[in-house]
């Protein structure tokens, strides 16, 4: 500060309307100065409920959610191997909880944000009769979609399914696997499945033209679909990463993750 520029700032502190001035300017010089980017790795099952979350959360916090997403493995891999990711949106629990041990997570960060629910799902609305078996085994069915069983819980808990209704071993010659529960719900629209195991919130969506057909699968039929969040090392100094998982816990986000088929514990 020049000596010439003294005079002038005590001057102005003893003026309220000076000092509102300068505190006025100074916020239009930057006025995103505390809007932050968050970037967030989202199982495929919940891509369609991210982005109704996003403009809510932008609205609410000021802060843009970067979205990637993937199959549940995949994005763990990612994330293992160096890929920014600030927070996971998981559609397990186990992959957050590896993280949190092997240190590329925040301890104490993690938590239950939904509860997966798996449907047998057609585009032909006439296709999926009272009796599910008798569906699936129908000669006519050369295709069952499920998502890979390693890689994503969805695919998981649709074998468990399988195996629980006595129709793994006899249908294994028609299960086509899609690398996520995204991919999967698209071979069924498409119709290159006839039927296939997906996400409610799939079968369920806005998006979705063709009603189709549906069977809701028991849930004891596959181990609960916990789908944990977690805040990782690298959003560790990041307070909208931080914000946004605190959102994820409020009653705005549970109304819109509620509406798109997800329960909770």
């Amino acid at each position: 500060m020049s000596v010439r520029a003294k005079p002038f700032f005590w001057e102005c502190l003893k003026s309220l309307s000076c000092v509102a001035a300068m505190l006025a300017a100074m916020t239009a010089a930057t006025p995103h100065a505390s809007a932050e980017d968050v970037h967030v790795a989202v199982a495929a099952n919940f891509s369609e409920v991210i982005d109704a979350l996003k403009p809510i959360y932008k609205a609410k916090a000021g802060h843009e959610l970067i979205i990637s997403v993937g199959s549940t493995g995949k994005l763990y891999a990612q994330i293992v191997h160096g890929a920014p990711f600030e927070v996971l949106l998981a559609a397990d629990q186990a992959r957050p909880k590896k993280l949190v041990d092997e240190g590329h997570a925040v301890k104490g960060s993690r938590f239950t944000y939904a509860l997966g629910q798996v449907v047998l799902w057609s585009a032909d609305p006439k296709r999926i009769s009272d009796d599910p078996a008798t569906t699936l085994r129908a000669s006519d069915i050369s295709a069952i979609a499920i998502a890979n069983p390693t890689l994503a819980p969805y695919g998981f808990a649709a074998k468990q399914a399988l195996e629980r209704m006595g129709l793994w071993s006899e249908l294994s010659s028609k299960i086509a696997t899609g690398e996520n529960i995204g991919q999967t719900f698209s071979m069924v629209a498409s119709g290159n499945a006839q039927v296939g195991f997906v996400a409610k919130s799939y079968a369920l969506s806005p998006r979705n033209k063709e009603p189709g057909s549906i069977w809701v699968v028991p849930k004891d039929y596959y181990d609960p679909i916990r789908q944990d969040a977690v805040l990782l090392k690298a959003g560790a100094s990041n307070a909208a990463a931080k914000e946004f998982l605190t959102f994820l816990r409020g009653p705005e986000a549970r109304a819109v993750i509620e509406k798109y088929g997800y329960a909770f514990e």
